[in-house]
């Protein structure tokens, strides 16, 4: 089985690019405090993200197979996780001197991959799915992770510079905090996204409508 190098950079390239915790947050940090003072967060993601990928890589879709009673646990841990960086997010553009508020930093970038459930299955994917013929090779999944790992902080590097260039456009304080409660909200949407309850409150919107 060959690799399908088409259909891998496309779902790397979408997942990887679209608004999701690890964008919305760092551009609400590139937003608060620039990209300089944001490097540690995203430096801690990319730590985290290399981590979460050469785990996936070396258990593949093992672990959900052998203990599937475990992602329910994981998915509420990891969204309640997002809450509170959505809180941080709100809570840091009500700060009178903003410059002074305190940003996030490598370990809450660190966490947010670990607790991340949509990243893990994301990983789980890419080497159960993807790169399953490769999946043997220690070397290949080094360098893969790795890979994926810099993909992911051009991301987060774009989103967070894109909020850079917002904050130094909307200097006063109610864009601001339009923009942070925004973002903030995206995030309660991912949360909420990666718990199911968005697919539950769907079911339960379409078993009304056909009732």
């Amino acid at each position: 089985m060959q690799l399908q190098w088409a259909a891998l950079v496309s779902f790397v390239l979408v997942t990887t690019f679209t608004p999701g915790p690890n964008n919305v947050s760092s551009m609400s940090q590139g937003v608060s405090h620039g990209y300089k003072n944001s490097l540690r967060f995203l430096y801690g993601i990319a730590c985290g993200f290399i981590i979460v990928m050469g785990v996936c890589a070396i258990v593949a879709t093992l672990l959900l197979s052998a203990f599937p009673f475990i992602e329910p646990y994981m998915r509420i841990i990891g969204s309640l996780y997002i809450v509170w960086l959505a809180i941080h997010t709100f809570i840091d553009s009500l700060q009178v001197n903003h410059s002074a508020a305190k940003g996030l930093g490598f370990l809450d970038g660190l966490l947010l991959q670990i607790l991340n459930v949509k990243v893990i299955i994301y990983g789980l994917t890419l080497y159960s799915t993807f790169l399953d013929p490769a999946s043997g090779n220690v070397l290949f999944i080094a360098v893969s992770a790795v890979a994926f790992a810099a993909v992911g902080f051009v991301a987060i590097s774009t989103w967070n510079l894109m909020g850079t260039t917002f904050s130094q456009v909307l200097q006063k304080t109610v864009p601001r905090r339009i923009l942070s409660a925004v973002l903030s909200l995206l995030l309660l949407y991912s949360a909420a996204e990666s718990s199911g309850l968005i697919l539950l409150l769907s079911k339960a919107l379409h078993h009304t409508t056909r009732g």
